[in-house]
């Protein structure tokens, strides 16, 4: 069979790489790709943007393709799910109203508020002095997040009233995120350990976890600096305990499901909650997305041992039961490899070297901002690369995916060096 994987980033490169292993295909299209997945056996770039609608609904029809999975939150947004069910094809995504639980910040928590799942406290404005009048009474540490979609860069973990009263003149003033920013949500701030918990959500309210990861959010070594798209992740997270396991289910990833549901917006595609686990093991939602994380998917998927394919098609048809996912007992250590000024703006368009070097089994190198020029990979976008090593702990899966970043360079690139310190910290 053909797939087709919307989107051009590491996410998509990896969800690329392991549907092409599955004996059932032949061919995975990705529109429109990039330099990692012009190369990625069994896979073809196509030149159709990941919004363009029209036309990837012409592509999918015109090649025949037999499912389509789709990688980022833009054409989720857009009703891409809604479009190619219309037209009888076969897709793995939520609907564009479901896709609301990511779109919109604003609607999460309120949505949250109704169905009493844990979150931080919170309130909604498009007013710039109301809301830094509401930070100044409410005080720092406090979060500000832009409403609307922003690439993951539409949030600012404060320390000061000064630095949340900025962030929020920037954001509502449109200057930083544009209509992204319109409105903002003002946060309580929340103490505890942050994990990504991914569910694969199936029909009538089914669902199966994907393996646990932890992202870096910050740009810096020891979680310093601004906050990216992503630094780096790493799989199993320590601190998902199989009791905060079970209370994640039972607290956040079935109420959800049901609550949406109970709200005319069945959710079917990846969930991905965001979750901040304090000091007694409670779960409380940061923010949902509604497809898998960047760059927690990459670590994910080299863990998979099951056939990917089987288990999308599985959530579509409701037979999730009858087909959970397999994991490798491994670690894996995904490290992002960054262009020079990222997250401000990213310089583009210089070659990356080393690419041909010998990574053997123990690491994997996913493109997300890159682009094929002359037959040779360039910097596109400001995260690069996300090198994974993989090894029987995570100090083994470290010291891969370090091995395998000092072999690659390009001019300005930087990375951070402690990608997985809290689940090394917690090592004998």
């Amino acid at each position: 069979m053909k797939i087709l994987v919307i989107g051009s980033g590491g996410r998509e490169h990896a969800l690329a790489y392991t549907l092409a292993a599955s004996p059932q295909v032949s061919d995975v299209l990705v529109a429109p790709g990039n330099a990692g997945t012009a190369f990625e056996r069994k896979c073809r770039n196509v030149p159709v943007a990941a919004d363009d609608l029209p036309a990837l609904l012409a592509l999918a029809q015109a090649e025949g393709v037999a499912l389509t999975v789709v990688g980022p939150e833009g054409p989720l947004s857009l009703g891409v799910v809604d479009a190619f069910t219309a037209a009888g094809l076969r897709i793995f995504g939520p609907t564009q109203a479901a896709a609301q639980l990511e779109a919109s910040k604003a609607f999460t928590k309120g949505f949250l508020e109704r169905h009493n799942i844990p979150t931080a406290g919170y309130a909604v404005f498009t007013d710039a002095k109301e809301a830094c009048d509401y930070v100044a009474k409410r005080g720092a540490p406090i979060v500000v997040k832009a409403d609307g979609l922003a690439a993951g860069k539409g949030v600012v973990v404060a320390m000061s009233i000064a630095e949340a009263q900025a962030a929020i003149r920037d954001m509502l003033s449109g200057a930083l995120l544009g209509n992204a920013g319109a409105r903002v949500v003002i946060e309580d701030f929340l103490e505890g350990e942050e994990a990504s918990f991914i569910v694969v959500a199936g029909k009538d309210q089914t669902y199966v976890p994907m393996a646990s990861a932890q992202d870096h959010k910050r740009v810096g070594d020891g979680d310093s600096g601004p906050n990216t798209g992503g630094m780096g992740a790493y799989s199993p997270a320590p601190v998902v305990t199989a009791e905060v396991h079970a209370r994640a289910c039972r607290e956040v990833i079935e109420p959800t499901l049901a609550g949406m549901a109970a709200e005319g917006r069945p959710f079917q595609g990846f969930l991905y909650a965001g979750l901040m686990i304090d000091k007694t093991g409670a779960p409380f939602v940061i923010e949902f997305n509604a497809r898998m994380g960047d760059p927690e998917t990459q670590p994910i998927l080299m863990r998979l041992e099951s056939d990917l394919v089987t288990l999308l098609n599985a959530a579509i048809d409701g037979t999730l039961a009858a087909n959970p996912p397999q994991w490798s007992a491994d670690a894996t250590c995904g490290v992002v490899m960054a262009a020079e000024h990222y997250p401000a703006t990213p310089a583009k368009g210089d070659v990356i070297a080393g690419l041909d070097a010998g990574f053997g089994t123990s690491a994997k190198v996913f493109h997300a901002g890159t682009t094929l020029k002359d037959g040779h990979a360039e910097t596109s976008g400001g995260r690069v690369l996300c090198v994974v090593g993989k090894g029987a702990d995570i100090r083994a899966a470290q010291a891969a995916a370090y091995a395998a970043v000092d072999q690659i360079s390009w001019r300005g690139e930087f990375h951070r060096r402690d990608i997985g310190w809290r689940a090394i910290a917690r090592l004998p």
